[in-house]
């Protein structure tokens, strides 16, 4: 299988020699192309600051992070800038539209920055707007959606420039059920029908039941770690259940 993403002794660290905090603490993990990997952890376990080194928003202490075969904890200037334009996809938990632009204008402005051609633009924002059922609200602003349908709009908007890895952050935290049991929906479609592969970061079991496999991190290392296979969504939610009953403390906000 292709590796899409390698994560090799990464540690990260805050303050100084007599006050230092390990956020992440030697984690290594690999991520195949067309996985749906979410890591789940207590507030402060270095999910979040995992995250935003593999997104290259904050830089390692020690180790390496490869995204398509590429050591990205290298890259500086315009390389950078170019990983982050054609590799990944970003879904924030407060959505991160531009609310003077409508959900077609969000969408096509990653397109336009490649400069990808205006017909082009459009039938790809008319394809991926019939998949993701958000056709109806293109022409709508940020104000005028609900929940749901803005994070929809950022699932599209992450997606559109087929990058080589979706980073998702908290997606669901911001929805009320029912817009995430769609937008979690449209995650699936997004995994097994267009072979996306996702790296979500999420407190929540039944939001991590829809991921193929769940890496749990504990005071910055990896603590455990379960694969979906074979078994249904019910069941996986009950292992991951069992798992964050271990790790106990602030992952009980989990169930």
């Amino acid at each position: 299988m292709e590796k899409i993403l390698k994560v090799k002794n990464v540690e990260k660290y805050y303050g100084t020699k007599t006050n230092l905090t390990k956020a992440i603490n030697d984690i290594s993990f690999e991520v195949e192309k067309g996985e749906f990997v979410a890591i789940m952890g207590a507030s402060g376990s270095g999910k979040t600051t995992l995250l935003n080194c593999i997104s290259t928003i904050d830089k390692v202490t020690a180790g390496e992070i490869y995204v398509d075969g590429e050591n990205i904890t290298k890259l500086k200037g315009n390389k950078l800038n170019k990983f982050r334009r054609d590799k990944l996809g970003f879904i924030f938990q407060d959505f991160n539209l531009l609310d003077t632009l409508t959900g077609y204008e969000n969408i096509s402005l990653s397109l336009a920055i490649q400069n990808v051609p205006y017909h082009e633009q459009k039938e790809r924002i008319e394809d991926i707007a019939s998949k993701l059922n958000i056709s109806k609200i293109l022409n709508k602003y940020p104000y005028q959606m609900s929940g749901g349908e803005k994070q929809r709009i950022a699932s599209a908007r992450a997606i559109i420039t087929n990058p080589s890895l979706v980073l998702a952050d908290e997606p669901t935290g911001a929805l009320d059920s029912k817009s995430s049991k769609q937008l979690l929906n449209s995650f699936e479609y997004l995994n097994k029908d267009l072979n996306s592969t996702i790296l979500m970061v999420t407190h929540d079991a039944f939001t991590a039941s829809y991921a193929t496999r769940v890496i749990f991190i504990k005071d910055g290392k990896i603590f455990n770690e379960l694969n979906k296979g074979e078994l249904s969504r019910k069941d996986f939610f009950n292992q991951i259940i069992d798992v964050v009953t271990l790790l106990g403390g602030e992952m009980n906000d989990a169930l």
